[in-house]
């Protein structure tokens, strides 16, 4: 809805700048063709925009604020866009359309930033007001195009940021970590002692006796 404020916000600045209030003149955004133009009966500034493009000034930076129960949110880069519209003053005769057309003139140059209370909602940043350079293009060329009367006419540029990336609630900050540690292994048991097997053998004389034999090997039976 960007381009549908923006003009909001230029009629709203026209009418109380030059003044111009609705019982005695209109600001037209319709293509100022010659069917148009015929057909109007008051005196009427006519604001055509005739192109949109991204504009060579960089994003407006990510952005963060803070809400009203506390939490964090935040927004990434926005695009900016620019805006350009021919500005023309029809009227009866020419002395009074060069004479409207001065008083757009004054009032636009009057404001680089279009103020707030012009501004039918909040923008992403300001919302800049420049005369274009035509870079070659001749005056013609435009009107041209629309098969129109050919009349004096500016250009005007606007740039504003559009407001294309929402609001996010930010990750919870960390404040510690807290890791989980297992739990130290006991102490190995104790391991056992080694056996030691006994074997029976006969003596000389005939009689038993006991004779220790090798310890028994680890895990041995």
């Amino acid at each position: 809805m960007v381009i549908a404020a923006v003009d909001h916000a230029l009629e709203s600045l026209l009418r109380a700048a030059l003044p111009l209030p609705e019982e005695v003149g209109d600001v037209s955004f319709e293509v100022p063709d010659g069917t148009w133009g015929s057909q109007l009966s008051r005196i009427t500034v006519n604001v055509y925009l005739f192109d949109v493009a991204r504009s060579s000034q960089p994003p407006r930076p990510a952005e963060r604020r803070v809400r009203d129960d506390g939490r964090v949110e935040l927004r990434g880069q926005l695009p900016v866009v620019k805006l350009s519209y021919m500005v023309s003053a029809w009227a009866g005769n020419t002395g009074d359309e060069h004479q409207l057309l001065s008083e757009v003139l004054t009032a636009l140059v009057t404001y680089q930033v279009v103020p707030e209370e012009h501004l039918p909602e909040p923008f992403a940043g300001a919302v800049h007001l420049a005369l274009a350079q035509r870079e070659g293009r001749r005056p013609g060329d435009l009107w041209g195009g629309l098969q129109g009367r050919m009349k004096p006419a500016l250009e005007l540029e606007v740039t504003v940021a559009l407001s294309s990336q929402p609001w996010l609630l930010a990750p919870p900050s960390v404040d510690r970590i807290a890791g989980l540690v297992a739990p130290r292994p006991d102490e190995p048991p104790e391991p056992p002692l080694p056996r030691r097997a006994t074997t029976v053998r006969r003596g000389a004389d005939g009689s038993l006796e006991r004779v220790a034999a090798a310890t028994d090997p680890p895990g041995g039976e």
